[in-house]
């Protein structure tokens, strides 16, 4: 069977992820307009981000970079008995698994409310509203954690715009629940909640007869022993610090953000949102579409084309990520301003989230780099070297935090605000949800310095010709598009006038940064085929 490019393939994830993208920015507004920033919706947002971050650290991280190869390597060497048998018991052995830590997380969801939201101690019913939604959103974990095996499923077989629409449907559901069904609950935003619950269960249900076309559906069975099984399970349990940092630190950070003023949360959570859209269309797509080709080269001893993938992958990420982070720098204002500022969301709140978005926008390369770096040791079976990488960075995020906190207080806060002591300082004192952000970030380079400097020790990499030429390019295009941008914001200063009117100028900045730099990338020689991989 012919596998279609590296570009065909990323642009079929790409283009499905851009869709649920989309609807994520429009769940946004929706949810901001209607609930705005208030103890409610940071109530929320923790009990979404708990199974959210636990989904995408043993699902979509580690489980996924660890099942994969494994999946690869009985798909390219295995009967297709062999394979269905393979996914069976994979399938039912991480249910069952689920199951249990889904029953204890929804039995102890006080406990677990507590450690993650240690700030609001002293909101008992923040507490306990926050309790309250993570007993409904806590089997989502279950449902979505299924999904992400179907999606690798499919992936392996090149079917990505599957698995990329599946998150269409969370973002329908929200919308629906913040619109429609909010009225009809004593707590409006519990609504959100159950969505979030009923989405994955039907994000789940999509995918299972694409499955079964494939010939690879069937019941789940107990597999703890079966070798396939263990292979996997060895492969995980290292990889959840290497494959998933940027998560753990996000938990982390919404932790400390439980101290800070209220809002904190949602507004790092918006700027997360918004910084997803283009990690998630291109640098996740990048790195789900490369770790099956790497893994296949990697089986194959296939060295030379292993190089060439990775080398596609990491000239691509820079010709995308490097502009994104410039262009979310520089217009974080102008789009929290235009996509959020409207009913119960204020000026002040979008001037707070889009300090955070800027922040946190500056370590956007090295989050997409890393998504691309990873998968070239996971697909080797190394899981050692980015569990090393990860820690580090896992670290010095946590020490960052504490020094960029310390810094911005030092700088904001007002001698009045010491009168109740330094935590009761900290949820005064705005702005310092931004330390979190440029903490995550700066993290976020060292992971990637330190799998660049195993990569090259290793010698499993070898730069193709041309690179000289991608940065000079690279460079000319960046420039002018920050050129226009620039002019463009020194026009246009204010952006708390008419809805209509924000989003006339938004759209030029954003149009008129995008084609410069696609221009010049064309004028100075870029061509369609020279993305086209293997």
């Amino acid at each position: 069977m012919s596998r279609p490019s590296l570009l065909r393939s990323m642009l079929s994830f790409s283009g499905g992820t851009f869709v649920s993208r989309l609807l994520g920015l429009v769940r946004e507004i929706v949810v901001t307009t209607t609930f705005g920033a208030s103890a409610a919706t940071d109530a929320f947002w923790v009990a979404f981000r708990i199974p959210n971050f636990m989904r995408r650290l043993f699902a979509e991280g580690s489980f996924s970079t660890a099942f994969v190869p494994v999946l690869t390597e009985t798909k390219e060497k295995g009967t297709p008995e062999e394979l269905r048998l393979m996914i069976a018991r994979v399938s039912g052995t991480l249910g069952a698994v689920l199951l249990v830590v889904v029953a204890l997380g929804v039995m102890f969801s006080p406990q677990v409310t507590a450690l993650f939201a240690m700030g609001s101690q002293d909101e008992p019913a923040k507490l306990q509203l926050t309790s309250d939604l993570l007993r409904i959103t806590f089997p989502f974990l279950l449902f979505i954690s299924l999904t992400a095996m179907a999606g690798a499923v499919l992936n392996t077989f090149h079917r990505f715009a599957i698995p990329a629409v599946a998150p269409v449907i969370m973002n329908l559901a929200m919308i629906a629940a913040a619109l429609w069904w909010a009225p009809y609950f004593a707590v409006p935003i519990t609504a959100l909640a159950w969505a979030i619950l009923i989405s994955g269960v039907l994000q789940l249900l999509v995918q299972l007869p694409e499955i079964h076309r494939l010939g690879l559906l069937s019941w789940p069975r107990w597999g703890w022993n079966a070798p396939e099984v263990r292979k996997t399970m060895r492969l995980m349990v290292p990889t959840l610090f290497g494959s998933s940092v940027a998560q753990v630190n996000l938990l982390f950070d919404t932790w400390i953000a439980t101290f800070l003023i209220t809002g904190s949360q949602t507004w790092l959570s918006q700027s997360d949102r918004l910084l997803e859209f283009p990690l998630g269309m291109f640098g996740v797509a990048l790195g789900t579409v490369i770790l099956p080709s790497l893994s296949r080269h990697h089986v194959n001893t296939d060295h030379a084309g292993f190089s060439k993938a990775l080398d596609w992958g990491l000239r691509t990420t820079l010709l995308i990520a490097v502009p994104a982070m410039l262009g979310l720098v520089l217009l974080a204002q102008p789009l929290i301003s235009t996509l959020l500022q409207h009913g119960e969301y204020t000026a002040e709140d979008a001037r707070m989230a889009a300090m955070s978005l800027s922040a946190l926008s500056l370590g956007l390369p090295a989050f997409a780099l890393v998504k691309v770096l990873a998968p070239a040791f996971f697909s080797r079976q190394d899981t050692k070297t980015p569990v090393r990488a990860g820690i580090a960075s896992l670290l010095a995020n946590m020490v960052l935090n504490a020094v960029f906190l310390a810094l911005l207080f030092m700088l904001w806060h007002k001698p009045a605000d010491l009168d109740q002591g330094w935590l009761q300082a900290l949820s005064k004192v705005p702005g310092l949800h931004v330390a979190l952000a440029m903490a995550s970030a700066l993290a976020s380079y060292l992971n990637l310095w330190m799998l660049w400097r195993a990569l090259r020790r290793d010698g499993i990499y070898q730069r193709e010709p041309g690179w000289a030429k991608h940065w000079l390019r690279l460079g000319a295009a960046n420039l002018a598009m920050v050129a226009v941008l620039l002019t463009g914001l020194w026009f246009w200063p204010d952006w708390n006038g008419s809805v209509w009117m924000r989003i006339w100028h938004l759209s030029a900045l954003v149009g008129g940064g995008g084609l410069t730099y696609a221009a010049v990338l064309v004028l100075t020689g870029l061509r369609l085929r020279d993305l086209r991989g293997v």
